[in-house]
């Protein structure tokens, strides 16, 4: 081959290289670019993952938390005697072919056998004070069980006694004679971040003390499980997916580091066996339910005196403020319909349960910091919390009234005793437009019941028609000077 020729066939190669590289570089300059760190840089504008990470190599360890924990849950079993009932049928007012039925046809008394029910608890003093959930020591109804037992970890066994109950946050505080009791320590609820570990300690399906482990997948949950026990349930359950299962509940949920965060209460599971998720209620709420119970022997609400905006009940970017009472603590710092609540005191609120929950763990006559939202601007305001439970029935009486299109009023005990009810809400007047009036209700009618749940005032009507979200509601009452019980569906999406 001649030299030119060689010559040219190099230079042809050449070239070819380079085109080659430049076309792959305009082909490619349009890609992602995809960083990587550099001798420990992260670029600025980095997700931040490693700001919030542990340290590479660090160790997960639970041994300690469990081991120092495991000896301050304790085991409660109850019993609640077999008793004669009778299966007559309830006396209904005014009905007089079902008082006459029941006086015929009662077939005697029955029996109903024995019943035995087992949960956790945990034990938050050196002379046995004990928290659990209030559905573990209940007979059922809105008593509790007769015989109540506690074993420690130890096997030793005890005779326990109710100090106090509260049916809507679910938390009961036992008492056991002694001293030197094992017991755990209050961490802070507010501090617990999603994605944490947390260990689940009880009892669970008859088995002695089980140590699980999960992570927080969610804070601030409402189940409406509440709702099964109390007509003014409070719920912002912290969620995992820690194991839980029947006999959990009333036990421990701590961090790593072996403190009470929660009280594990309820599962979410179509089987009732676990099956992903468990709750547990805020040791920051517990603590002030529990302190009341012991102190008082029942809860002294704190009211901040504002209702929720029924249509951003879960918005999520706060609690979104609907109505405010005239005379309520947050009426005194110039809180008005619209504004969002985002953060009490130093507790993030990104919804009305956690609002609820958070107001719920201060006492009346407390200072907190309000931080709120009013058209895109940020303010903050401090209140102190009051302790006139009216303060919910005016707001509700305006809320509620305006929803379902009328003048709405709680009857009074005296009127409650005329008709032989226990309380309810008169519908004064039907304004013309609204949901009542596209029923065939008529003014002076007196509301006693939602979907089979009793309701003696505006505050639990009110309640009872929020929690059926979606659903028909089925209204029950009665005309005062007239027999029977009436019934009316009613369809709040109508307009």
């Amino acid at each position: 081959m001649k030299l030119k020729q060689i010559l040219l066939i190099v230079a042809i190669s050449a070239v070819s290289a380079v085109s080659s590289v430049w076309i792959y570089g305009k082909i490619t300059r349009k890609q992602p670019n995809f960083v990587q760190s550099e001798n420990g840089n992260i670029p600025a504008n980095y997700a931040g993952f490693f700001d919030n990470a542990a340290g590479a190599g660090e160790p997960i360890d639970f041994t300690k938390a469990a081991n120092a924990a495991v000896p301050a849950v304790v085991h409660i079993k109850t019993k609640i005697p077999a008793k004669r009932i009778s299966n007559q049928l309830p006396r209904s007012r005014g009905n007089s072919m079902e008082d006459w039925f029941n006086q015929f046809f009662d077939f005697g008394p029955q029996i109903q056998p024995e019943q035995r029910a087992s949960g956790s608890g945990v034990i938050i003093s050196e002379d046995g004070y004990i928290i659990t959930n209030n559905h573990v020591i209940s007979d059922g109804g809105d008593g509790v069980a007769e015989e109540i037992t506690v074993t420690l970890n130890n096997k030793k066994t005890y005779k326990a006694r109710i100090i106090g109950k509260d049916p809507s946050s679910d938390i009961a505080v036992l008492k056991i004679d002694g001293n030197g009791f094992p017991f755990l320590l209050y961490g802070n609820s507010d501090n617990v971040k999603l994605g944490q570990w947390v260990l689940a300690i009880g009892y669970p399906l008859t088995l002695e003390t089980t140590v699980t482990a999960g992570i927080v997948s969610a804070k601030g949950r409402n189940i409406g499980i509440n709702q099964r026990q109390s007509k003014t349930p409070i719920e912002a359950f912290i969620q995992t997916d820690a194991a839980v299962n029947q006999g959990n509940s009333g036990g421990a949920l701590i961090t790593t580091d072996g403190q009470l965060v929660g009280i594990n209460s309820a599962i979410y599971a179509p089987t009732g066996t676990y099956a992903g998720y468990s709750f547990a209620i805020p040791v920051n709420l517990v603590k002030k339910i529990v302190n009341d119970l012991i102190k008082y022997g029942d809860v002294k609400r704190p009211y901040l005196g504002v209702w929720v905006a029924e249509d951003k009940v879960d918005a999520g970017d706060g609690a979104h403020i609907g109505n405010v009472a005239k005379d309520g603590a947050a009426a005194a710092i110039g809180l008005k319909p619209g504004d969002i609540v985002t953060k009490i005191n130093d507790a993030t609120i990104t919804s009305w349960t956690e609002l609820q929950a958070t107001v719920s763990s201060y006492n009346a006559g407390d200072k907190i910091n309000i931080t709120y939202k009013r058209n895109g601007k940020e303010y903050t305001a401090t209140a102190t919390l009051t302790a006139k439970s009216g303060t919910f029935d005016e707001i509700a009486t305006n809320t509620v009234g305006e929803k379902l299109g009328a003048d709405l009023v709680t009857i009074d005990k005296k009127q409650a005793m005329q008709y032989e009810v226990e309380g309810g809400v008169l519908v004064k007047k039907i304004k013309q437009g609204g949901p009542f009036s596209k029923t065939r209700m008529q003014d002076g009618f007196i509301i006693t019941s939602v979907n089979g749940t009793d309701i003696t005032n505006i505050e639990e009507l009110s309640q009872a028609i929020r929690s059926l979200k979606g659903e028909t509601i089925q209204l029950e009452g009665f005309y005062p000077g007239y027999d029977g019980i009436y019934r009316y569906p009613l369809n709040i999406g109508e307009e």
